[in-house]
Formats: structure tokens, C-alpha cells, sequence
């Protein structure tokens, strides 16, 4: 790995992370168009510098979460089911998905097309959103059990949540904030599992990668949450679903096959 892979790598998480497109789906699709060795370094740099993002969204949202702190006791009901499924399927995930590109292009089309079939659901659904004050602990597990799905390559942690935040009954507003404070606890908590289990030989070189690509995900991060938050209130999500299904298209067809 390079210092202009971890620059590219680091934007890619950053601008990737919050959007329901799938942040680890497109490190790998990157992997293979770079042609990036995979090692056990490459899978722990792209799981690490999720950190950088996970700072955006908690500097952003810090003055959110002091002033709701309502939201602590949901957060921790969504929070355990992704930590005990992530838990029992590391390893199957760790050693057979990630870094599987064919599995993170099906995704990316299935999801996309699920995408469509829900936002259409959506649409026709005539019963009042609720706010995020009115979350129950079952709204919260619902949340984090879709979430779970994420583990999948391609699935996308925030489109999982996001759409199982809408499914549950919230407003859209409502589960994009769910899901961005949602993303805290869990990926540090999978950043920091990772650490356990494959721990990283830190010399000059390693330091310098995985500190370019935590500001460089950081700095990306924050203005793709501004930016997709302004989105979202006047938009749906159907343009992120055809451009999963499209980028899955394209890379089967001209990359893979």
C-alpha cells in the first residue's frame, strides 16, 4: 500500500460512510481497481479508519447528544444486537467476506433493488411518523438487528439502519439521525474488536498510512453528513438506489466478468 492509496482510501470511507452505498463495499471495489495486495494490514486499515469518520459525526453531533440524552438508553437497545451478532460471525466475516468483491457487487444490486421496493412502500404509507423522543426499546432493537445485515459486505451499515429506522415507523429526518449516532458506538466498538484480534506491527511507514487516512476520512466525513443531511430533507433515497444498482452493473460486467 501507498501514501496515494490511503489518501483514496481515506476519502472513499469518508464520503462513503453516511450514505446508504456501503463505505467497505466500495474499499473493496477500490482494493481491486488499484490492485492493492490484500493483507491482513489492508482489511485492519480499512476497519480502523472508520475512527476518522466516527470523529466527524461525533463532533457534529456532540452538542445533539448532551442535549438528548433521552437517546442513550435506545442507542444502547440498538447497540447490542449488532455487538452480538458482530461477535459470533467475526471471523466467518473477517476470512470470507471482506475483500470478496463479487459478494459486495451482488449486494450493492440486491440493496439497491430493495431500496426501490421500500422508498415505493414508503410513499404509500399513510400512518404518522414518529419522533425520536417517542422511540421504544422494541423500535431500538428492530434498528439494531437490521443493522446487523451491514456485517455483509456491500449492505451498507447506514442504509441498513436508515431503512430499518423508516420501516420501524420514524421520520426520515429522525432515522438519518439514529443512524449517524448509531454509527458511534459501533464502530469503535468494531475498530477497537479488530484490534484485539489482529493486532498491527506499527512502524513509520504503518503509522503514516493509517494517519493519512484517518484525517483524510475525517475531513471528507464531515462535509458528506452536511451535505447528505441537506439532501435528505428534500430528497428520497431513490438516487443512491440506482446508483447501487448501476456501479454493480459496471463493475461485474467491465471488471469482473
Amino acid at each position: 500500500m501507498t501514501l496515494l492509496h490511503a489518501l483514496l482510501l481515506g476519502i472513499i470511507e469518508g464520503v462513503t460512510e453516511f450514505l446508504p452505498v456501503s463505505s467497505t463495499g466500495h474499499m473493496i471495489l477500490a482494493d481491486t481497481l488499484l490492485t492493492i495486495p490484500k493483507t491482513d494490514f489492508l482489511t485492519s486499515f480499512e476497519i480502523m479508519i472508520q475512527l476518522g469518520a466516527i470523529a466527524a459525526v461525533a463532533l457534529l453531533y456532540a452538542r445533539t447528544l448532551l442535549s438528548k440524552r433521552f437517546l442513550l438508553k435506545p442507542l444502547l437497545w440498538a447497540f447490542l444486537p449488532t455487538i452480538t451478532v458482530g461477535f459470533i460471525f467475526y471471523k466467518i466475516v473477517k476470512q470470507y467476506l471482506l475483500g470478496n468483491a463479487l459478494i459486495v457487487v451482488y449486494s450493492l444490486a440486491i440493496g439497491g433493488v430493495l431500496f426501490l421496493i421500500l422508498e415505493w412502500l414508503l410513499q404509500k404509507r399513510k400512518t404518522k411518523s414518529i419522533a425520536l423522543e417517542e422511540l421504544t426499546p422494541k423500535h431500538a432493537v428492530f434498528i439494531g438487528l437490521g443493522q446487523t445485515l451491514s456485517l455483509i459486505p456491500g449492505v451498507s451499515r447506514s442504509a441498513a439502519s436508515i431503512f430499518s429506522g423508516l420501516i420501524a415507523g420514524l421520520s426520515r429526518d429522525a432515522a438519518v439521525e439514529f443512524s449517524f449516532l448509531l454509527a458511534i458506538p459501533t464502530m469503535v466498538a468494531a475498530t477497537g474488536y479488530d484490534l484485539i484480534k489482529t493486532p498491527i506491527h506499527l512502524t513509520p511507514t504503518t503509522i503514516t498510512l493509517l494517519g493519512v487516512g484517518l484525517i483524510t476520512s475525517f475531513l471528507t466525513a464531515i462535509c458528506a453528513i452536511q451535505l447528505f443531511l441537506q439532501f435528505v430533507k428534500k430528497h428520497s433515497f431513490l438516487p443512491f438506489a440506482i446508483y447501487r444498482i448501476i456501479i454493480a452493473g459496471v463493475f461485474y460486467f467491465f471488471i469482473l466478468k
